[in-house]
């Protein structure tokens, strides 16, 4: 890897922690005002800005389009977190799951509660497939669909079973969410994932070795570097780590009310 990787690599870790942090001290400060959908709205900028990012990257193949690329995706995305994340656009299910229900009933329950979020994330996903199909630099589509399919694999985890669940940054829209998880030993869809997200990572670094430009190799090496990042984030449902602390430092304290009903994670 030469400097200019290390540094996409270095970038894209920075990008993570920052973009993570800056939502969820949005989210929190909403969650206090119960400015949720005004937050939401104010946010609408940075999808403007990662809309035309994304589109004005497609025809450069240079470095500055692979960085343009790479942040635009972070902004569509990172915004339609926030939207998630503030109850604006969420699912038709706010209710919380029932204990013992059947699997098929739980899992409809748990699609509800993402329904419209998940819909927006696959219609956009689709659409920047659309738009770089034959671009020049397709980065900013592999960059969400990267975060696309590590939520998916993320969310089903969280369904079917983890050691650990981590609610401690959800917000009082979101009460009922946590209980259509499952806090049991390590399911059988874990060891596919991380396996899947290991062997993706190991694409992007051959690929980046193998770059025919440095600008190639800026991207591959961007992807990588977030590969890793969704993989430890799959392993921070198993292992023992106060993954926590990275944010909550900068973060205003939650409120302290309470949610009453079932269990929180539905056992």
């Amino acid at each position: 890897m030469n400097d200019a990787s290390w540094i996409a690599a270095l970038f894209a870790l920075f990008a993570w922690w920052f973009s993570t942090g800056a939502i969820l001290l949005v989210v929190r400060r909403a969650d206090r005002a119960g400015t949720g959908a005004r937050a939401t709205m104010l946010a609408v900028p940075m999808l403007v800005f990662g809309l035309w990012g994304l589109w004005a990257s497609a025809g450069d193949p240079g470095i500055t389009g692979i960085y343009l690329a790479f942040l635009s995706a972070l902004a569509v995305w990172g915004w339609i977190e926030m939207a998630f994340l503030t109850g604006t656009i969420t699912g038709p299910n706010a209710h919380v799951c029932p204990r013992h229900l059947p699997e098929w009933e739980r899992f409809i329950r748990a699609w509800g509660v993402l329904a419209y979020h998940e819909m927006l994330l696959a219609g956009t996903l689709l659409a920047l497939w659309v738009l770089t199909e034959h671009a020049a630099n397709a980065f900013g589509f592999y960059t969400f669909a990267l975060l696309f399919f590590a939520r998916v694999s993320a969310k089903l985890n969280l369904f079917l079973g983890v050691p650990r669940i981590n609610t401690e940054f959800m917000p009082a829209a979101l009460a009922h969410v946590p209980s259509h998880f499952r806090k049991t030993s390590v399911n059988w869809l874990f060891p596919i994932s991380v396996t899947a997200l290991a062997s993706a990572c190991a694409v992007w670094l051959t690929l980046l070795f193998t770059a025919a430009d440095p600008a190639a190799a800026a991207g591959f090496a961007l992807l990588a570097a977030m590969t890793a990042l969704a993989l430890l984030e799959h392993w921070f449902m198993v292992l023992p780590l106060p993954d926590e602390k990275l944010w909550r430092w900068m973060l205003p304290a939650p409120n302290t009310t309470t949610t009453t009903g079932e269990d929180a994670h539905g056992l």
